[in-house]
């Protein structure tokens, strides 16, 4: 198939990557020229493991081109797949203009039967509205099917997700046009899930609700256990074992972030409000959730009162490991409160720092190694799991003003904080040697 994709972030890129590599012949679009002419040398414009190599490699193998034209791209495309941003409007509904245009886009350029896919996160109707945006600016007399195709990637693992997904959802109101899609994907191996296009743009915003529902109930549940000295992480492992439950999004921290669990459920509530429904629910989750990014800072304070003037560590920027992303990451909230109350930040990422750079205020100092930003510090805190932090010599410690760790992911066992001299605070788990009141009277 030859198959066009409009929009090169997170799901555009991996979507046209992993397609070019089961054999399809893929062009990526996007109006940023520098963008297209790094992308065309291999280099992907975000971090995402092993994505980079298989640039290389289909570029190569003539199979992956980019492109900042339309007419260009469009050219000869059997599918074309709309992968651009709808951001969130201050009303928590998603801006949709970017999707509009392009599906102005495709119906003055295309000159043969296409099926439009949209693989963007939009509110239910949306795609129907692509179909009449369509038909009204067609400039040929060609056949458009539209499909729903949402997107299940986890940034930090997204080519792994492409191809060894759980479901591969496709709705239409076209049984041919979701056969052709089911062909299309089927060299992935995953199972494809035939639905209509309301329902498959429901099953997006409802999955992610859902996962982040069950990050907020594991942490307002890790907030009780720290008030009744039960362990959080026995807990979430004794109730995953039940098998309508599940272990996985049941690890306590500091809440969700990222372009997609943020956005997608202030946007449901939003569709929900726009039906005269309230999602008293999801409301309950998105507010836990805000005040669980402030967790650290809560622990700091109750620990050191006075910030003016103290050196604190941040271990970790981005909002997850493995990403560059720091779309609602802690770090930017508690970077804001610990510059507002005269502490000096010193901050370390091994991915996310150039993008801090841009988002955090000026007054951040920034480290190259774990170590570095540690040494010499009043308290050091933990908001993100890097294998770097998670891994870090456990002796630099020794090196620190006064050695408190305040760790937002829980990445240190127990036992093993207990052996060294250091006050340790996690989430949800007893706190080890509580004596720093007494040494900073």
């Amino acid at each position: 198939m030859k198959i066009s994709v409009v929009g090169t972030g997170y799901v555009g890129l991996v979507t046209g990557v992993s397609l070019s590599e089961i054999g399809h012949t893929v062009t990526c679009i996007d109006i940023d020229e520098n963008k297209v002419n790094k992308m065309r040398q291999g280099k992907s414009p975000i971090y995402e493991p092993g994505l980079d190599e298989m640039m290389t490699k289909n570029i190569e193998s003539n199979r992956l081109f980019f492109t900042t034209d339309h007419k260009q791209g469009f050219e000869g495309a059997d599918v074309i797949y709309i992968a651009v941003g709808t951001p969130e409007k201050e009303d928590g509904s998603a801006n949709l203009a970017f999707v509009e245009q392009v599906a102005k886009d495709i119906a003055t350029n295309i000159k043969k039967d296409t099926i439009v896919v949209t693989k963007s996160t939009v509110p239910v109707g949306t795609n129907h509205k692509v179909k009449q945006i369509i038909h009204i600016n067609l400039v040929n007399d060609v056949k458009v099917d539209i499909v729903s195709n949402p997107e299940f990637l986890k940034e930090g693992s997204a080519i792994e997700d492409s191809f060894h997904g759980d479901r591969i959802v496709v709705g239409s109101e076209s049984a041919q046009a979701a056969d052709i899609i089911e062909e299309i994907n089927k060299p992935f191996g995953v199972t494809v899930y035939k639905t209509d296009i309301r329902s498959a743009e429901m099953i997006k915003y409802a999955s992610n609700a859902f996962l982040a529902t069950k990050i907020s109930f594991i942490n307002e549940i890790s907030n009780i256990c720290e008030r009744v000295d039960a362990n959080v992480e026995e807990v979430a492992e004794g109730m995953g074992m039940d098998k309508r439950i599940g272990s996985q999004f049941l690890k306590a921290g500091i809440g969700y972030g990222g372009s997609c669990f943020p956005k997608d459920t202030k946007a449901l509530i939003q569709i929900a409000g726009n039906v005269d429904y309230e999602f008293e629910l999801l409301k309950g989750v998105v507010n836990v959730n805000k005040k669980q990014q402030a967790l650290l800072l809560n622990k700091l304070n109750e620990r050191l009162p006075d910030l003016k003037g103290k050196r604190i560590a941040l271990l970790g920027l981005a909002f997850k490991p493995n990403t560059d992303d720091m779309r609602e990451a802690a770090s930017i909230v508690v970077t804001e409160n610990l510059i507002k109350a005269g502490a000096e930040i010193v901050a370390f990422d091994p991915i996310a720092t150039e993008n801090a750079k841009t988002l955090l205020s000026e007054k951040v100092n920034y480290a190259e190694s774990a170590e570095e930003a540690i040494k010499g510090s009043d308290a050091a805190l933990i908001l993100t799991e890097w294998d770097e932090i998670k891994n870090v010599n456990r002796e630099v410690f020794d090196t620190m003003n006064y050695p408190l760790v305040i760790d937002g992911r829980n990445c240190f066992k127990l036992e093993e904080m207990r052996e060294r001299r250091v006050e340790y605070h996690s989430v949800g788990r007893p706190s080890i040697n509580n004596d720093f009141k007494k040494i900073y009277a």
